[in-house]
This record gives C-alpha cells, sequence and structure tokens, in this order.
C-alpha cells in the first residue's frame, strides 16, 4: 500500500476509536468516497466551573447538580465538582485600593463538594461563610450531556445581601458582561476560573458611554492552573461610569467568567454573560412586578446599531412609551432606563434591526428589580439563545420559581419535565403551547411527594424557537429576594460528520 493510504486508514480508525461511530465501507460499483450527513450524539465529556460565592461570613450558597435521563447509552461515568486550588485575592483590590484579604479561600484543594451519582436525579451539596473557594468540575459518560449545576447562595445582611444565582459556567476564551458598573454604589467584581492544569492569561477590556475606558491594569492576568482570580472592575480604571461593559478574552488558555455585581441598597447577584453579538436579541423573564428595568447594550463591531425595542407579553408586544427604539454607537456602552416596562404583567424583552436585515451586532443585559425602598432586591437577565433542543435549570424549590416561556416568531410547543427530588419524589411532565410574539409566565410542575430540590428541563416539541428562564424568588425579612437564570441550549449533542471510505482507492 501508498503510505497515503495507511494515513487514511490510521486516521479513520482513530476516529473510530474516539467516536465510536466512523465507518469504512467498500461501494460495489467501485465508485469514489460519498460524505453522509452529519449526525449528532451525546457528549461524553463536560466541564463546569462555579465562582466563588462568599463575600460574607452570613453567606449560605446551596449547589444542585443535575444531568436529565435519557441523553446517553454509554458508560455510567461520573459527574463530581471539586474545589478549586485556591482563590487568589492578592490581585483584587477594594474601592479604597486596599488588598480585600477576605476574598481569600482556604480551599482544601481538589476536595470533591458535590458528586452526581445517576442521571434524573439532583444532588445538593451546602457551603457556609466567606471562604467557600470557586468549583471546578468534570462529567463523563451518561452523566456528560446536559450536566448542569446550579449555585444559589443567600445572605441576609450586610453590603453583600440578596439571592445570588448563576447556573456554572463552562470555559471558554471570549466573553460579553453589558450592565456591569464603576459607578460608586458598585462593587463588581469578575470572576475568572481556570479548569486546566496550565496557567490561562486573560484580559479585561472595559467600555462606557463614550468608549473605551484606558487601563493597563486589565492585560495580561494570570489565571492559575486550577484556580480562581476575583478582579474587582473599578480598580481597572479612574472613570465612574454606570453602565459598563466588559469584554473577557484569554490570551492563552480557557477559562470561565462571571461577574458578581452588588448595588448599595439594591442587593446584589451575578450577572452571566450575554450570548454572542448578533443582530437579533431576547432577553426572557422580566417578573411582572418589576419596579426597575435598565436595558444595557454594546455594539463591538465598527457600525452602530439602531434597534427596535419591544416587551412581548401574554398577549403580544408592546413598544414601550419614549423607547421604542434605541441607537448604540460602535464601540460605547448605551443604557436606557425602562423603569416598570411590565406593569404587573411577566415578559420579555426582543431587540431586533430597526431598518430589517441583519443589523449590526450587540450584546445586551436587563438589571431588574423588585420591590420599594429598604425592600429592594436586583437581579441581571443577559440576552440568551433559544433552549433548543433541550436545557436545564436546576435548584428549584417546593415554592417561589417560576418559568417564562418566549416565542419571538412561530408558535412553538415546548415539553417541561421536573425531575425526581433530590430527597425524593416521582417526576412530572407537562405540555405548554406559546404563541408567537408572546411570553407565557407559569408555575412549573412539581414532582409529586417532593423532597428537596428539583430540576426543570425544557425541550422544543415543534414550532419556532423558544427562549426561556427561570425566576427563584425567596423573601427574606420583607425583601424580594429573587434571582433570574436564562436556559439556553445545554449542548449536550454533539454533530459528528460520518465518514465512508472506498477501500478501492487504497490499491497499488
Amino acid at each position: 500500500m501508498k503510505s497515503t493510504s495507511l494515513s487514511l486508514i490510521a486516521g479513520t480508525v482513530a476516529l473510530a476509536a474516539v467516536t465510536g461511530f466512523a465507518a469504512l465501507t467498500v461501494p460495489e460499483d467501485g465508485g469514489t468516497t460519498e460524505a453522509k450527513a452529519a449526525t449528532r450524539l451525546p457528549v461524553e465529556r463536560s466541564t463546569l466551573l462555579c465562582p466563588a460565592p462568599g463575600l460574607s461570613d452570613l453567606a449560605e450558597t446551596t449547589y444542585t447538580s443535575f444531568t436529565p435521563a435519557g441523553g446517553s447509552g454509554g458508560e455510567a461515568g461520573t459527574a463530581e465538582l471539586k474545589q478549586s486550588t485556591s482563590t487568589t485575592a492578592d490581585d483584587a483590590t477594594n474601592k479604597d485600593g486596599n488588598k480585600d484579604k477576605k476574598d481569600k479561600a482556604k480551599a482544601d484543594p481538589g476536595k470533591p463538594v458535590v458528586s452526581l451519582k445517576e442521571p434524573g436525579k439532583p444532588a445538593t451539596a451546602d457551603e457556609s461563610g466567606a471562604d467557600a473557594p470557586a468549583l471546578v468540575g468534570t462529567a463523563t459518560g451518561r452523566l456528560a450531556p446536559g450536566w448542569t449545576t446550579q449555585q444559589t447562595t443567600t445572605v441576609e445582611a450586610g453590603g453583600a445581601r440578596g439571592l445570588l444565582g448563576v447556573s456554572c459556567t463552562g470555559p471558554d476564551t471570549d466573553f460579553w458582561f453589558p450592565a456591569a458598573s464603576t459607578a460608586k454604589s458598585r462593587e463588581d467584581y469578575v470572576h475568572l476560573t481556570n479548569p486546566d492544569d496550565t496557567a490561562a492569561v486573560a484580559d479585561i477590556e472595559l467600555y462606557g458611554p463614550d468608549g473605551t475606558l484606558k487601563s493597563d491594569v486589565g492585560e495580561g492576568i494570570t489565571v492559575p492552573a486550577r484556580s480562581s482570580v476575583p478582579v474587582l472592575i473599578s480598580t481597572l480604571t479612574s472613570k465612574v461610569a454606570e453602565d459598563v461593559t466588559v469584554h473577557v478574552t484569554t490570551r492563552t488558555g480557557r477559562v470561565g467568567a462571571v461577574v458578581r455585581a452588588a448595588d448599595e441598597g439594591v442587593g446584589s447577584d451575578w450577572l452571566a454573560a450575554s450570548a454572542d453579538p448578533t443582530g437579533t436579541l431576547v432577553l426572557p423573564g422580566i417578573p411582572a412586578d418589576a419596579t426597575s428595568v435598565r436595558l444595557v447594550a454594546f455594539a463591538p463591531g465598527d457600525d452602530d446599531a439602531d434597534l427596535t425595542v419591544k416587551l412581548l407579553g401574554k398577549t403580544g408586544a408592546i413598544s414601550p412609551a419614549g423607547h421604542e427604539d434605541l441607537h448604540v454607537k460602535s464601540r460605547m456602552t448605551a443604557g436606557v432606563d425602562l423603569k416598570d416596562i411590565t406593569r404587573g404583567e411577566a415578559g420579555s424583552l426582543l431587540l431586533t434591526p430597526a431598518h430589517g436585515g441583519k443589523g449590526a451586532p450587540v450584546v445586551a443585559a436587563l438589571r431588574v428589580v423588585r420591590g420599594k425602598g429598604d425592600g429592594q432586591e436586583v437581579a441581571y437577565i443577559p440576552a440568551t439563545g433559544p433552549v433548543g433542543a433541550q436545557a436545564t435549570v436546576a435548584d428549584n424549590r417546593a415554592k417561589g420559581s417560576t418559568l417564562s416561556l418566549t416565542a419571538p416568531g412561530a408558535t412553538a410547543t415546548v415539553k417541561v419535565t421536573a425531575s425526581a427530588g433530590s430527597g425524593g419524589g416521582e417526576p412530572a411532565v407537562k405540555t405548554y403551547t406559546v404563541k408567537g410574539g408572546t411570553t407565557l409566565a407559569v408555575t412549573p410542575p412539581v414532582p409529586s411527594g417532593l423532597k428537596g430540590g428539583y430540576a426543570l428541563t425544557v425541550e422544543t416539541q415543534s414550532g419556532g424557537p423558544v427562549h426561556a428562564a427561570r425566576t427563584l424568588a425567596l423573601p427574606q425579612a420583607g425583601i424580594q429576594m429573587f434571582t433570574v437564570q436564562t436556559l439556553p441550549d445545554d449542548g449536550g449533542t454533539v454533530e459528528v460528520p460520518a465518514v465512508e471510505q472506498d477501500l478501492s482507492v487504497l490499491d497499488d
């Protein structure tokens, strides 16, 4: 045989060994190789990163880990989240320019915190205090497809007061966070977590209403192997701005990134990354009783973006009076106060190009407040992709969860499955039809005989795309504590090309 033929065989055999689906066939008519249509198969490995939750000795954190049932028929596998090597506070400073030593985590490197045993049943773990570290986790085999973990922290008093929720993220090299701030009333940290065995190097860029907020210290931030670094945004620039877009990229390696935003007098929560820049964005899950909604958008390209703003409510779309359109200048952050836009009816925001076509790409997020006076609480809703084939959110309670389903285009049908509880209970399933151009806010199904927390999995059955968000409300002492998590497609399957090789070409 020729050496090139041996390479072809070796490459295809290697693909088969790794994926289990490559094949060699010999056409009877001696024809040439034909490429078959790609297929989707369950992923065999997933990685999740949870930021260090505690800035307060009063912090109480629950982790809920879950993989939907029926995702894969492969090996049993494992799914475990462990303490990171360290949470490095030496690189973070407070507003007075002093080192914030209370961020230092006394971690036991590699100690398992939460372990998932089987698909379809959540596993939970609790941590207390300011020293709880960031977590690094991997799932394999049947536990990998759709693996999700919710980190929920309650702080009842102090500057970090609030209900802080975040779906632990996968590692990447590029993140956008509109709705951050360097205002005097804010204390926003970017948490960078490295899942790998070699150091990552990240850059943080800041953009305000007038463009780039220059900073030298935001470049070349080293994140040690399997470690987490919190960076206080206000220490990266001398400029004070209410609305700031944070852009995190890596020069080497990859990280998980999320922003913890604390707002004096209004509480705190996590701000997850916006969906990738695009011309049309959906921000689902604005609570019906929101007392203040602020939209922050950013156009990262060379062109300005002109957007049409619509609220998709129970019966259809409305344009907010005085804010029907939004002009976003290139590389400048735009913010607009939509006030109590929902007026007692839950909804979702839809941003589309004002002049049709694809429009200039943008990223966006909402800062949402519930309650009044001393009872206020804040949460953040980033633009998010559709649920696609399947999306999951964990840590739902017997009371307090609201599921928002938005169909920005055609009418759609979704199936919602409530898993078994972490301590017991039987799964429940319900199907919902979401009319095109509307938002359907529902109290999701609850497992019968529920003990502990449970997960919700949303699957698209028919029709157009659906965007979803879960609001978890846990009022404390008159404070309307809540947090909102979006539900983009969980990436539980991956598209793999089918391979057919004509062995007749291997003849001498």
